[in-house]
């Protein structure tokens, strides 16, 4: 039995934060609860999946005895959600049950025990470790996680393969249509010999959560078959994927015959209207590229049309080409800068697109017939 006073944000805010990778409904009805344990003033939030496992701590009143406890993650964080802000709450665990009281408000949650609680085994032998600010390793990852499998039976595509080697941070990702790559330069005075692990998707989306666009770190410690980051009050850690992760190096083109730059917000304002009348399960444009001149067109099976005209610096060879429109679409909200380069060989070649004066990005797609 344990009580807990507080106010709703500092119960709210770490609910938050670990609560992101609780399923709705699992096998295991566990797995669907926070665990919550109290010691002295501090009480510390912990939520997994089996795969992976996410805890943070926040300061309490310190009131009666430590304990601990586990509760459905779902209803107790839309009971503090809905709270008044700067509410007092008051936590107590009575006969099973875990009492939520707040003004005139009156809760009673059922609870199932700590001790069944499934916590991660943490490997204790760690090869490698390094910081980096949240808001570089948070870019890194913007920058790629779009291009990865979801449901993929080729279940080593459904993450993103990280590469440390030397002081250089690789991320890569694809779902066999495009790739992004992205890389960075490490400010550690450790040289890491080459390592090669690859996230699961669902740990590089809880990742892009919880970082902030802040210079405070982030600790990143790999082992064999784990990875685990810290960063402010969050300690999270994953299993990794166990596969070989396809060759990059090969499906990034080297030799292009033709370049355009485009301005990326004339670019992806055309491309948002154009899709407007694609059709839902068939994405595909065209892109007709002149001296001059970059048309860009749709045409959908109730046979309405879209075309956009762009005024574009170029004089090489002519190309149309189809592609699919969301695929252009990700890789332009993933950044920022003003100018986008399209490379390219033919119509039937994967096109490269990358950042002009940058060579840490890169981002390969196939075309489509249309």
């Amino acid at each position: 039995m344990f009580l807990i006073k507080t106010q709703r944000d500092n119960l709210l805010a770490p609910l938050q934060s670990v609560s992101g990778i609780v399923e709705k409904r699992h096998a295991l009805p566990i797995l669907s609860n926070v665990l919550l344990e109290k010691q002295g003033d501090s009480l510390t939030f912990l939520a997994t999946d089996i795969e992976i496992q996410i805890s943070t701590t926040t300061k309490t009143e310190s009131v009666e005895a430590d304990g601990s406890v586990t509760v459905n993650a779902r209803k107790l964080l839309n009971i503090l959600r809905t709270l008044p802000e700067k509410a007092d709450v008051n936590l107590n665990l009575d006969d099973k049950k875990l009492l939520i009281h707040s003004g005139r408000s009156r809760f009673n949650l059922q609870t199932l025990p700590a001790g069944d609680f499934p916590r991660m085994a943490i490997t204790d032998s760690k090869f490698a470790k390094f910081i980096i600010t949240q808001k570089l390793f948070k870019h890194l990852l913007s920058q790629t996680q779009f291009a990865m499998a979801a449901n993929d039976v080729r279940y080593y595509l459904n993450g993103l393969l990280l590469i440390i080697e030397g002081n250089e941070l690789r991320a890569v990702a694809t779902d066999g249509h495009r790739l992004a790559y992205a890389c960075m330069t490490l400010e550690s005075e450790e040289s890491f010999s080459r390592k090669e692990l690859i996230l699961p998707r669902k740990t590089v989306l809880e990742l892009n959560r919880l970082l902030v666009d802040s210079e405070d770190p982030v600790s990143v410690e790999l082992t064999s078959n784990q990875i685990l980051f810290q960063f402010g009050n969050v300690e999270l850690a994953s299993k990794l994927i166990d596969g070989k992760f396809p060759d990059y190096g090969r499906v990034i083109p080297t030799s292009l015959k033709n370049s355009v730059q485009l301005n990326h917000s004339t670019f992806y304002q055309s491309l948002v209207r154009v899709a407007i009348l694609t059709n839902e399960k068939f994405k595909g444009i065209r892109i007709v590229l002149s001296s001059g001149t970059l048309k860009i067109l749709a045409v959908n099976a109730e046979q309405e049309e879209a075309h956009e005209e762009i005024e574009v610096n170029y004089e090489g060879d002519a190309i149309d080409v189809g592609f699919n429109v969301n695929y252009l679409l990700d890789v332009l909200s993933s950044t920022s800068a003003e100018e986008i380069e399209w490379g390219f060989v033919d119509s039937n070649s994967s096109a490269l697109f990358t950042l002009p004066g940058n060579d840490q990005f890169k981002y390969v797609v196939m075309p489509m017939r249309i």
